[in-house]
């Protein structure tokens, strides 16, 4: 399995820091966001991770390189213009399961977590498994619900808040638009299909969005 960074958004909340340098490569503890994810995929056992970039990109790929100081291959997705989620994935599809028909692990590059998930396996007949986190302060009423491993809708039932890490086929991007979208928007789609199945990630988790939030995990790297 390949995987898949999101690395293209502006990362218009962390201004200043954004305006000269790409949101991944922001730092926290003198450690570019984007880097804690390269440990985590090497020594989870991935070796082919494919990065996607807009703003200031050749910051990453000077920084980064061909991945080789983590044991691992980066191949980058140039984008002119952000493609959002489901655009970024979508172009980078032929570099994310080359068959058209192997799963692929995609992560934000603006998250924070300890380890990977442990399930990292797309269950048969399957389009996406999403990993899903208890709703932060920050984002009280959360996204989806998670019933019996399936992921839905349900305006009636609590909710869990997206963790911007998901295995998916590409078969889910099927007959999906051109040009810039977000994944929620196939995701919603296939739901009352019974297609997108979950996991509640219990392991540490912070959406590094804000100049607070990134002081907060700076905090917390200091103290672990």
């Amino acid at each position: 399995m390949r995987a898949m960074i999101l690395a293209a958004g502006r990362g218009e909340r962390l201004r200043p820091l954004t305006d000269t340098c790409p949101k991944p490569l922001v730092k926290a503890c003198g450690k570019p966001l984007i880097e804690y994810h390269l440990e985590n995929l090497a020594r989870a056992g991935f070796s082919t991770v494919v990065i996607n970039h807009a703003w200031l990109g050749h910051m990453l790929e000077e920084t980064l390189g061909d991945g080789s100081s983590w044991g691992l291959k980066i191949i980058y997705s140039p984008e002119g213009t952000a493609l959002e989620t489901g655009g970024g994935i979508k172009q980078a599809l032929p570099l994310l399961s080359p068959n058209g028909q192997d799963p692929f692990l995609v992560i934000n590059g603006d998250i924070f977590i300890d380890d990977l998930p442990s399930d990292l396996v797309l269950p048969t007949g399957k389009l996406a498994h999403l990993f899903l986190v208890s709703n932060p302060e920050n984002h009280p009423n959360g996204d989806f619900v998670l019933e019996q491993g399936l992921v839905s809708e349900d305006e009636d039932k609590p909710r869990l808040t997206f963790a911007g890490m998901g295995v998916y086929h590409p078969a889910l991007f099927d007959d999906s638009p051109q040009g810039a979208f977000g994944t929620p928007l196939l995701l919603r789609k296939q739901m009352p299909l019974q297609k997108i199945s979950g996991t509640h990630f219990q392991g540490y988790w912070l959406d590094v969005g804000t100049l607070e939030r990134l002081k907060g995990l700076e905090a917390r790297l200091t103290h672990i």
